[in-house]
């Protein structure tokens, strides 16, 4: 059976928002206080491989069962990539990545349940999160076209375009990583005797706001720059615009959890948001960045 690029397109767009769907049933876990729900790993606990006795354990146990959805999304990519009527290295290559993701992600599961859920690894659990929706967002984005010229112009971008660019790339992972010390040293450790970092709170919301500020300054000043060349805007108008939509949103949110005491689900929408930022600046990027003719299709007698 042959996939045809569209079909593939619709498997890869599952696959991605399978991978922040668990980003955000993650998050979940961690602030109903339900990370220590199943206290072993990979089994639930020392009694029961499975254990939805307690209202923290079927919590948790949930989330760990969607990582098999997950699975079968990324293992559908990768047979996706194969089974192209025109296959392209890069997409067996981007499925395959989110195969190695998670693994990875298997993996540092286990090590935050059996640290205690100490907040390097659960800082690290994240992190790879953010780096499985980028393969996964990219990897939409070329399934979309035949070639990765297709979504860019053969003109080159000016360097000020450029450089702004990559400084707004620069800022969104800074502040999701900033943001990710904040999580850590917050209230929501996903259990009560959880291990927190010793920063102070509002020292560490400063840096993060800051970042935050830096970064919607920066994709401002873009916005006005490229908007001065209908060849630049037509290119990069429509992910500008969803980044800074996606990106005020998000600061406000983020203002206003911290100033109502941080509640829980304020948090578990400013990871929704955190994922959506990624998302958004990993599309930008992919328009600014990509290169005509980086990609051909696989001739039929190689393969």
């Amino acid at each position: 059976m042959r996939f045809s690029a569209r079909a593939y397109s619709r498997v890869t767009f599952v696959a991605l928002v399978l991978l922040c769907t668990i980003v955000v049933t993650g998050a979940a876990v961690r602030l109903s206080g339900s990370g220590l729900g199943c206290s072993d790993w990979p089994r639930c606990n020392s009694q029961k491989f499975i254990d939805v006795s307690s209202t923290h354990g079927a919590i948790e146990q949930v989330n760990r069962l969607f990582t098999g959805l997950v699975a079968v999304g990324v293992a559908l990519a990768v047979l996706g990539s194969y089974r192209l009527s025109e296959r392209r290295r890069i997409l067996v290559r981007l499925s395959w990545g989110l195969v190695a993701g998670v693994i990875g992600q298997v993996v540092l599961g286990g090590i935050v349940v059996l640290t205690d859920l100490h907040p390097l690894a659960n800082q690290g659990h994240f992190v790879l999160s953010m780096i499985l929706v980028s393969t996964a967002t990219v990897l939409w984005e070329n399934s979309k076209t035949k070639a990765i010229g297709e979504v860019c112009s053969s003109k080159p971008l000016s360097p000020m375009v450029h450089r702004l660019a990559v400084g707004v790339v620069v800022g969104v992972v800074g502040s999701i990583f900033t943001g990710t010390v904040v999580t850590g040293t917050g209230p929501h450790a996903g259990d009560e005797e959880a291990r927190r970092f010793g920063f102070e709170i509002e020292s560490v919301a400063r840096v993060h706001g800051s970042s935050v500020l830096v970064t919607l300054a920066l994709l401002l000043g873009l916005i006005v720059v490229v908007r001065r060349r209908a060849d630049y805007w037509d290119r990069l108008g429509g992910a500008l615009e969803a980044l800074l939509a996606v990106g005020a949103l998000q600061a406000t949110v983020g203002y206003v959890q911290y100033f109502n005491d941080i509640p829980a689900v304020l948090v578990g929408v400013h990871v929704a948001g955190a994922t959506a930022m990624m998302i958004a600046v990993v599309r930008f990027a992919h328009r600014v960045f990509s290169r005509p003719g980086a990609d051909a299709p696989v001739p039929l007698e190689t393969r």
